[in-house]
């Protein structure tokens, strides 16, 4: 089942939208900006990212992970991170997984010292990011269902896992949008009320 509920009322919320066009217009832009929306009519404070507005090198080697300096393109991103006590995620599933852009991003912005920090005798380190809740909302061409109960939503539950929850980012829910190539102006007018109404803290 997906999931609308919210861990809390945030006040500060950081909208991360992760769809690779720059263009927009996309379903993933129209959701985002009715999830802004409602979270700005009852009172909370939003900020976007989008990462395909965003240039910034893959990282390519362990030391650049570990010595390299963060890109100035991204410090900005960095800021609203540590900013916000609330994260939410578009993006629509690509090839079973997020778009390569997100991982880039993710890569560059989660590094040590600001989303984790190494200790010594302790394989996982410390988490930098506590105190922040999370949603995921991706969109795709599969009925939702197929996703989470053949796939078992794999990509989702890695980036949950082993991202967000790796740096201390929790609770964390996700709302999964399938079929989307058929959902139809009324399918579509649905989907944005409800993520006004999650953006408002009522869902």
């Amino acid at each position: 089942m997906d999931k609308f509920e919210e861990h809390a009322m945030p006040d500060r919320i950081a909208i991360i939208q992760a769809h690779p066009d720059p263009a927009g217009g996309h379903l993933c832009h129209a959701l985002a900006d009715a999830y802004t929306e409602g979270a700005i009519k009852a009172g909370r404070e939003v900020r976007v990212v989008d990462v395909a507005r965003l240039d910034f090198p893959l990282l390519r080697s362990p030391k650049d992970w570990h010595e390299g300096e963060v890109p100035p393109s991204l410090r900005p991103a960095q800021d609203t991170i540590r900013w916000a006590d609330h994260l939410v995620f578009f993006f629509p599933l690509w090839l079973g997984d997020m778009p390569a852009l997100l991982k880039g991003f993710l890569e560059q912005v989660a590094r040590p010292g600001f989303a984790f920090e190494y200790v010594e005798g302790n394989p996982l380190g410390r988490k930098l990011l506590g105190g922040r809740s999370a949603h995921v909302v991706v969109t795709m061409g599969m009925p939702a269902l197929v996703y989470r109960w053949i796939f078992r939503a794999h990509s989702v539950r890695s980036l949950e896992r082993n991202v967000l929850g790796f740096v201390g980012i929790g609770p964390i829910h996700e709302t999964l949008i399938g079929g989307v190539d058929g959902l139809g102006e009324a399918g579509v007018a649905r989907w944005k009320q409800a993520m006004a109404e999650l953006g408002g803290g009522d869902g």
